[in-house]
């Protein structure tokens, strides 16, 4: 039985534009949709390893529209987004027969979806790949926007590159297989969004958050929906982040720093740094006056109803040294010209670039994180 999805965006960018497609029950029927832009070409689907019952669905789907359709399978986690499996990949998909038209499909979460979209830049000088994203924060972050890439032994994404989708497929349904620790990470990414530029959309969220989190399907899709509407018109405007794109790496010089600290060894994940990223980020604003106690409160308030990491001490015990943690934020890519950039909250919906911040009250905001 067809069935459509129930929402669909349109991202046009210089480069490329393509649709981002919103619904449930649409993987088993992802032939439908996915029909114009793969029809009898060659197509690799590089999927999580986790998901192997799931690609039996989506690999009957997509055979009804080419004969020609392999898989290759990666291991979870974010330890897969090094040059070792870039690598492999390339070698297994030269192996198994690509062309210039051949379509590479990345089924999985954020990983998979950096890591094939990085690949797919780089495979014959380019081709095309297709986003079907599996984690609530895939679907609402990482699918969206065209970065690619794998991460380096000095941080988080230093080496990839900006390679658009040739289209996003994302599957509510997909999400009722994630455990809470993952729908909680994806929700960061989503509260990230509203924090940036929609006020109104941040205040839905706390009437709704924890039933996006839980399960209520029909949330969950507009949830999503609203998300990637924020990132798209950011996107839109600054497609190679060299202005205003940056404003949605909120959270994440802290959130990158911490991932990296514990070496990606499992114990967290990507949107549960980011989360605690955030808050520090709001702690931050304090100490330097760009935003007041009652705006932090409101959001301090938000995650901890919904259950968001808000410290440091709550994701781990491995991080004990301020100093350590300071060097790792200056590998992270916002740091040019010997300067250091954070988002900045000022007012909920509203957050500043800012790279006049001294290390002194960073690494004063960093003791007390770690000392408390």
């Amino acid at each position: 039985m067809k069935k459509k999805p129930l929402k669909k965006l349109s991202v046009s960018l210089k480069s490329k534009s393509y649709e981002i497609y919103f619904g449930y029950d649409i993987l088993e029927n992802s032939n439908y949709i996915l029909e114009k832009y793969i029809k009898d070409k060659s197509i690799i689907i590089v999927y999580d390893q986790i998901l192997e019952k799931n690609l039996k669905f989506l690999s009957g789907s997509l055979s009804n529209i080419t004969n020609n359709l392999e898989s290759i399978g990666v291991k979870s986690g974010e330890k897969s987004k090094s040059l070792e499996m870039y690598s492999f990949l390339n070698e297994k998909i030269i192996e198994k027969g690509v062309d210039r038209k051949s379509i590479l499909v990345a089924f999985g979460g954020g990983v998979i979806g950096d890591l094939v979209g990085f690949v797919a830049s780089t495979m014959l000088r380019g081709i095309d790949f297709i986003q079907i994203p599996t984690t609530l924060l895939a679907q609402v972050d990482s699918s969206i926007g065209g970065k690619t890439g794998v991460n380096s032994i000095y941080g988080k994404n230093l080496i990839g590159s900006f390679h658009q989708p040739l289209a996003v497929l994302s599957d509510v349904n997909i999400l009722k297989s994630l455990s809470k620790k993952e729908l909680i990470s994806g929700y960061a990414e989503i509260i990230k969004h509203a924090l940036i530029k929609d006020k109104i959309f941040f205040k839905w969220l706390t009437g709704f958050g924890e039933d996006i989190i839980y399960g209520n399907d029909e949330l969950r899709v507009e949830a999503i929906y609203k998300a990637c509407n924020i990132k798209r018109e950011i996107v839109q405007e600054d497609e190679l982040e060299n202005g205003p794109r940056a404003l949605l790496n909120l959270g994440h010089t802290f959130g990158h720093a911490i991932e990296s600290y514990v070496n990606y060894d499992g114990s967290l994940l990507h949107g549960e740094a980011v989360s605690v990223g955030i808050i520090l980020a709001y702690k931050l604003a304090l100490k330097i006056g760009s935003t007041s106690s009652r705006e932090f409160d409101i959001v301090l308030n938000h995650f901890k109803k919904v259950g968001l990491p808000t410290s440091i001490k709550q994701l781990t015990d491995k991080i004990d040294n301020k100093n350590k943690l300071w060097q790792l934020m200056q590998n992270d890519k916002k740091f040019s010209n010997g300067k250091l950039s954070f988002i900045i909250p000022e007012k909920i919906g509203q957050v500043k670039i800012r790279n006049d911040i001294s290390s002194e009250v960073v690494l004063s905001l960093l003791k007390e994180e770690i000392e408390k």
